[in-house]
């Protein structure tokens, strides 16, 4: 296939000024082979030291398509519009093109997570910055291959960073900050794995709205040797989440300090009806038909659990993906930590109008001094959290937390990407944060190993 150059400038909306060019220090942007609209999700903002000017290597076809749209719809939108500046690069040579191009310093990564790992490895060795929407590797092998990615990039000084958008969600920062308070937590337990100190669970849906409008999957989206399976999926965030609130800002050694006890794997079953309805595709595609029974049903191995213990402490993490939420309702999470004085909960049901809420509940309900303790120390950190309170509730306390601090999960992506950004700038990344990525990944894809031998 012949590739060819096209240069595809978004227009902005009449009256606003044309992006200001940036000094030659500044960060230029690279996206490559954006298949996942969290490649998009990066652009929704714009950042300060951040040329406007993006190149996009890709190959030709619908993802890359569907991405230009995304960033055209942002920089057209009524309230704070953007100012991108795209500059697309089309044909079956995009790899190697952009390597030899090198018009940008940071690569951003969102898309086939079974070429992800290659495009890590291929970018840190040609003296490139990235930044990579989870998973950063799906299985033992392209752990192996990520693991030495991290050592090039140490070597050559460069930052190489996943997307943890989940740190940024205020019930779930609100859960770390009381989980470090020992006069209300306590000490984290040990748990057991039929009760474990820590569990996470997460439900997802195929079908769903991103930016106002109904999100169009990838068909390979649903392969999971391309997408990879739940257990490796979002699973990543909840490990993660294990790892920054269970030990803030210590150092995961994925050798010593992690014992997989269980894991399991299990399949949601999508119609042809359905697929159509998600990917727009009106049949399976050759790929997937060794997941398709009956001619008619495609079962995608997108459910996993782990049961493992990290440091000693039992944790749970599981993920399940259902075709598409109840009217009113979308992706839902639970979580606990449970303290020697106080469990920490976050539910997302019904009662909650399936928005995350943060509740603590006393392990000793006749201490008659811990409402006093909680209060003290809730002042303490309003601090921090303006504006957050308590309400008494039947077993415990709900935080009240202002609506100014529930920007949703879109907006998060622009959390993640300034601080990558500061650790691109400040070269102060935390001694923690790579040893723990990597250990993040081990658990994760050895889980999958664990699972499919079961």
């Amino acid at each position: 296939m012949k590739s060819k150059l096209i240069m595809i400038p978004l227009i902005v909306l009449a009256g606003c000024s044309q992006p200001k060019k940036q000094e030659d220090n500044a960060v230029k942007l690279i996206t490559l082979d954006p298949g996942h609209f969290h490649a998009a999700l990066v652009q929704k903002s714009m950042y300060e030291g951040v040329d406007s000017t993006v190149h996009v290597y890709a190959p030709k076809g619908n993802d890359v398509e569907l991405h230009l749209s995304k960033i055209e719809a942002y920089n057209k939108r009524a309230d704070d519009p953007t100012t991108w500046d795209e500059k697309v690069y089309l044909g079956d040579d995009y790899l190697e093109k952009m390597i030899a191009e090198k018009k940008g310093n940071v690569v951003v990564l969102a898309g086939n997570n079974q070429k992800k790992t290659n495009y890590i490895k291929r970018s840190v060795e040609a003296g490139l910055n990235v930044l990579a929407d989870k998973p950063m590797a799906i299985d033992g092998a392209s752990f192996e291959v990520l693991k030495n990615a991290f050592k090039t990039a140490a070597e050559k000084q460069l930052l190489l960073y996943d997307i943890m958008t989940e740190r940024y969600e205020i019930t779930t920062m609100l859960q770390r900050e009381f989980s470090m308070i020992p006069e209300v937590f306590g000490m984290l337990e040990k748990g057991t794995p039929d009760n474990p100190a820590v569990t996470k669970e997460s439900v997802h849906y195929f079908y769903k709205y991103v930016s106002g409008s109904v999100l169009v999957r990838p068909a390979w989206f649903m392969d999971v040797a391309q997408e990879g399976e739940g257990i490796v999926d979002v699973t990543t965030h909840l490990v993660d989440l294990v790892q920054w609130e269970c030990f803030p800002d210590q150092t995961i050694d994925y050798k010593t300090d992690i014992q997989l006890v269980s894991a399991k794997r299990s399949a949601t079953d999508l119609t042809l009806s359905q697929f159509n309805t998600v990917t727009k595709s009106t049949v399976f595609p050759d790929y997937l038909k060794k997941d398709v029974v009956n001619d008619s049903i495609l079962k995608v191995y997108s459910n996993g659990e782990i049961n493992y213990k990290l440091r000693g402490v039992h944790a749970k993490v599981s993920v399940k993906w259902n075709y598409k939420a109840p009217e009113g309702t979308g992706d839902t999470h639970y979580s606990i930590m449970r303290g020697t004085k106080a469990n920490l909960i976050i539910k997302q049901g019904a009662e909650q109008k399936f928005k995350p809420e943060l509740y603590i509940e006393a392990v000793n309900s006749k201490d008659a001094t811990f409402e006093a303790t909680l209060n003290e120390q809730v002042k303490n950190l309003q601090g921090k959290f303006p504006g957050i309170s308590l309400t008494k509730t039947k077993t415990g306390w709900w935080v009240n937390i202002p609506d100014k601090y529930k920007e949703g999960h879109e907006a998060h992506f622009a959390r993640v990407t300034e601080k990558f950004l500061s650790y691109l700038k400040n070269k102060d990344i935390p001694s923690w944060e790579v040893p723990n990525m990597i250990a993040k990944y081990y658990t994760i894809t050895a889980a999958l190993d664990l699972a499919r031998k079961k």
